[in-house]
């Protein structure tokens, strides 16, 4: 079998192919048009007819190359970038290019044999475009309200202003109303400020609705998990990007963080903490695991054994969200077998 790693970039993509044995047996640079994809299926064609392609893992730089590649029955592995630093240290080649990373993307697809296939787009990733967007106009609203603040409190330090919900209409409408009584330019620019707000403030409701009308028939049984809302479960299918690209339970564990790493030498085990893996997927399991821990009596019998038997609150934290990782592993996977949902091209 030939591998073809791919360094992608925005204009144009270098493909390293190795042997078996990790030896480089051709190098290509190509465009990123769909004109160009069919020509580099072409050139690897000459190769050998048993193939497998390697992308480094970015989203949008390698998208329309997957979906071409896929579209001709090709089969395609994303590499974590973290697996490629071993790779390039391991070559005898010193430095950093595209060719040297094309060639570690190759040799580590060839060292790691179950990394997760890509697939075509579906579902879940039009809950990612609108989960990111929304993501978006929550950060351009809190900027907005923060230079509101300080104008606020240039006109007069003794007002008083919601910390955390000015932009609900009744707060926002009562400060208008108190702008409006001001004159200068401070005042203007804080009643511009107010518009623009009110307004992200109806583009987001407008989102929620649209992710609530496309998650409550896509994911019943995540939905159904105590903690998890519209907001979460959108997050978690976004991020996820198809369930069915990992193996086993103990996989999406590792790559959402929540599988605790092993680090003992002798005859005493230990584990600690992971800071590896998805870390938008394992917040969403923090927030689900500090809902449960406050009204679910299966958690805090959890949550109490642990502490009872020398776990401090972190550590019987971190054992909650490894449950709960299992519990939104099985979830998505009954979901997506339910709705047969298409597979998608995309790694978190």
């Amino acid at each position: 079998m030939v591998i073809l790693g791919i360094d992608a970039h925005k204009h144009n993509h270098t493909v390293v192919a190795i042997d078996d044995r990790g030896r480089k047996l051709a190098e290509h640079t190509t465009g990123t048009t769909s004109e160009d994809d069919l020509a580099l299926l072409e050139w690897a064609s000459k190769l050998d007819s048993e193939r497998l392609w390697a992308v480094e893992d970015c989203r949008q730089l390698s998208r329309r190359l997957e979906r071409d590649l896929l579209g001709a029955g090709e089969t395609i592995v994303r590499v974590p970038p973290k697996l490629l630093a071993h790779s390039r240290d391991s070559a005898r080649t010193y430095g950093k290019s595209d060719p040297i990373d094309a060639l570690a993307v190759a040799r580590a697809a060839l060292r790691e044999p179950n990394l997760p296939t890509a697939r075509l787009d579906g579902p879940s990733r039009e809950v990612q475009l609108l989960i990111t967007h929304r993501d978006h106009l929550v950060a351009e609203r809190t900027r907005i309200i923060n230079r509101l603040r300080w104008h606020l409190h240039e006109i007069d330090p003794s007002l008083h202003v919601p910390l955390r919900s000015i932009w609900r209409p009744k707060h926002l409408h009562a400060v208008t109303r108190r702008l409006q009584s001001e004159d200068g330019l401070v005042a203007r620019l804080a009643l511009d400020l107010t518009v623009r707000c009110e307004r992200l403030t109806i583009d987001i409701k407008a989102i929620d609705a649209e992710l609530d009308a496309l998650i409550t028939p896509l994911a019943p049984t995540l939905l159904a998990v105590h903690g998890v809302g519209t907001l979460i479960a959108a997050k978690l299918i976004a991020e996820t990007a198809d369930v069915r690209r990992f193996k086993s339970k103990d996989a999406y564990a590792r790559h959402n963080g929540t599988a605790p790493l092993p680090v003992w030498s002798g005859n005493k085990t230990r584990h600690r903490l992971s800071r590896t893996g998805n870390r938008q997927l394992n917040t969403c399991l923090h927030r689900i695991a500090i809902t449960q821990a406050k009204s679910h009596d299966g958690a805090r019998a959890l949550l109490e054994r642990r502490r009872a038997g020398g776990d401090s609150k972190s550590e019987s934290i971190r054992v909650l969200k490894r449950r709960l990782s299992d519990v939104v592993y099985h979830a998505l996977l009954h979901d997506a077998h339910a709705a047969q949902m298409p597979v998608v091209a995309l790694a978190a």
